[in-house]
């Protein structure tokens, strides 16, 4: 038997060490991103958001934005450092009520170093003071903030989130919000969600909006202007607030001839989706110079120039169907954005059927007629459309044209029993394009995999016998422009992020 001598000093060390807690010793800094091959520095490891508290403070006049953060989270591995993605000037941060070291890295990182590890599972508080100018911030060569001639607008996809709150900014990490700014008399905020209260004292007013469902970060919203807002309510009783500013010139009154129409659209769209999953409704429309519109979860976002050409209902039914197909449900990784695009575009063919305009089987085979097979639209693979097309044409249409393959396969009743149960399947969470696959199997009772090889990964126009499959073209003339093509291409913007 062999006996090992410990030196005394040894034994000192030791029990220095045994004082350590296990989840110290093992800490290690969470990842800068979540993991999308898209996107790899957005979002971040190590935790997960469960709620936001943002109080700020925003001056019109100059684009000065202060703000308080306070992020409950909850940690996945021992930390001994994390990041959220952010971008204006950080002056304070606390974790767990301790100050905490930071430091800026990277693009839009800001480094938090907590005062001691924090353990795996733990419930953890990070408050974040902070202040800056919005519109002088880039990241990347681009901004995400609309400066305004009354004020600013927090809005774009994939991030928005840097330029004015600190986040976990990816769609995997989803949170309830409440969001309360104080702004001078005179100009409104507007959010997502409900208008919890509003107070005014000493020039300044503030108005608390509340987010009681999961929210993806790129999908909450904040703009500061001079509106004229209107109140109403859904026929099923959902709480209406549209936002239109004074400035919009001659777009005003095809902006509300569209956007009032809101919640008779949610009420048309939850016969196909199912009842509409949230309890606030409405849009807004900003005196911005930006082209597209964006599925901010509740509220919309709208740029003036999607009615530059008069009213345009089917831009309101594609963002409205995305409060389903993007917000109830959202991608698991920005390679699943056909689950968000090709159906909100379908959405806008059934509009069309609905109107009296063209059916979606008419679109569809005009979509599929009107691209010979050498033109780059059938390059792109909406299933895997790869970061640089994400918002190619290609998503949309060749996207819409794989859910009326999918329609035309499993027949009609599968197809509105997938349309309407996908979404209550996945509620307020995460999917894929494999999920989906899988769920239409289910319901179906049919092997979808070549289908969607067909429609939606391969970067060529499927065949004619494939089409005739999937009952498109088979006309054998080309098929005549549906009415409704024009007001549907006159959308195209919305995918100019």
């Amino acid at each position: 038997m062999h006996r090992r001598i410990i030196a005394p000093g040894a034994l000192a060390a030791a029990s220095v060490l045994l004082a350590i807690p296990a989840s110290a010793a093992s800490a290690s800094p969470g990842a800068p991103g979540i993991g999308d091959p898209y996107y790899p520095a957005y979002g971040n490891g190590g935790y997960d958001v469960s709620h936001y508290d943002l109080r700020l403070k925003y001056q019109p006049a100059t684009d000065e934005l202060e703000g308080t953060a306070t992020i409950l989270a909850k940690t996945t591995q021992d930390l001994s450092r994390f990041d959220l993605d952010f971008l204006l000037d950080v002056s304070e941060v606390r974790v767990n009520g301790a100050l905490a070291a930071f430091t800026a890295s990277g693009e839009h990182e800001l480094e938090i170093t907590p005062k001691t590890p924090l353990a795996k599972g733990a419930t953890v508080t990070v408050v974040v003071r902070y202040s800056g100018i919005p519109s002088s911030k880039q990241a990347y060569g681009f901004t995400s903030w609309h400066r305004t001639a009354d004020g600013g607008v927090g809005a774009n996809e994939p991030e928005a989130a840097w330029w004015w709150f600190p986040s976990n900014d990816h769609p995997l990490d989803k949170a309830t919000y409440d969001v309360s700014v104080l702004v001078p008399d005179g100009s409104q905020a507007i959010s997502n969600g409900t208008l919890q209260s509003t107070s005014s004292r000493l020039g300044w007013t503030r108005y608390n909006w509340r987010s009681n469902k999961p929210q993806a970060t790129y999908l909450a919203t904040l703009a500061v202007g001079r509106f004229d807002l209107s109140t109403g309510t859904t026929e099923s009783g959902i709480p209406v607030v549209n936002a239109y500013s004074k400035d919009l010139g001659d777009n005003a009154g095809a902006a509300r001839a569209s956007i009032e129409r809101t919640g008779e659209i949610a009420d048309w769209l939850s016969g196909y989706f199912g009842p509409y999953p949230f309890d606030a409704l409405g849009g807004y429309v900003p005196n911005t110079n930006t082209g597209y519109a964006l599925e901010t979860q509740t509220r919309p976002f709208y740029s003036p120039r999607q009615f530059a050409n008069g009213s345009n209902v089917s831009v309101v039914v594609h963002e409205l169907a995305h409060q389903w197909y993007g917000d109830y449900v959202s991608v698991a990784g920005w390679k699943d954005i056909w689950l968000n695009e090709g159906f909100a575009r379908y959405a806008q063919w059934l509009w069309s059927e609905h109107e009296g305009e063209g059916t979606a089987r008419e679109l569809a085979d005009y979509v599929y007629a009107s691209h010979p097979a050498d033109d780059a639209f059938w390059t792109v693979k909406p299933g895997d459309p790869g970061a640089a097309n994400q918002f190619d044409i290609a998503v949309y249409d060749r996207g819409a044209l794989a859910v009326q393959a999918l329609r035309g396969e499993i027949g009609d009743d599968a197809f509105f029993a997938v349309l309407k149960g996908w979404p209550k399947q996945h509620a307020y969470g995460n999917a894929s394009v494999a999920d989906l696959q899988k769920y239409a199997e289910q319901i179906s009772g049919k092997e979808l995999g070549s289908l969607f090889d067909t429609w939606l990964f391969r970067p060529a126009k499927p065949a004619a016998p494939a089409a005739r499959t999937a009952s498109i073209a088979k006309a054998s003339a080309a098929p005549a422009q549906p009415k409704s093509w024009k007001r549907i291409a006159a959308t195209n913007d919305v995918h100019e992020h």
